[in-house]
């Protein structure tokens, strides 16, 4: 049996997919939830995330289809990593499905970034929902 090396994570937000989008894509909201760090919705844009005690991560975006799919390379540096956010339009709200490629599970800093992120995107997700929840007009369709 091979071990997969992704994490994925969904999460229903009952708000619709542009106020979803903004929260991913507009640098003060997405402080508010994971990280502060000049984020854009543009391919090749390079962007560092300060994760706190983790220190800064250099990203750089790498696919962009307005209001369904921001995908970026995450801690280029040291991990190397891919995250992929992918907005589904379901019902009146958006399905969010995070995934989270590339750990290298033979090193013991990927197999621990693994093992904690995989614990910690949940977390993540519910702040996200949070932020939208008491953010004014994401409730209402743009």
């Amino acid at each position: 049996m091979t071990e997969s090396n992704t994490i994925t994570c969904e999460k229903f937000l009952p708000h619709h997919p542009a106020a979803v989008w903004k929260a991913l894509t507009d640098p003060d909201l997405h402080a508010r939830w994971w990280a502060a760090g000049d984020i854009r919705p543009v391919v090749g844009h390079r962007f560092t995330l300060d994760m706190g005690n983790f220190g800064s991560q250099p990203c750089e975006v790498t696919e962009v289809h307005d209001q369904r799919i921001l995908a970026y390379r995450f801690a280029e540096t040291t991990l190397n990593t891919t995250i992929t956010w992918t907005l589904n339009p379901e019902g009146e709200g958006t399905r969010l499905v995070l995934t989270h490629t590339d750990f290298d599970l033979d090193s013991p800093m990927g197999r621990q970034a693994y093992d904690g992120m995989g614990r910690g995107w949940p977390h993540v997700l519910d702040r996200l929902e949070g932020v939208l929840g008491e953010t004014p007009g994401f409730d209402e369709e743009p």
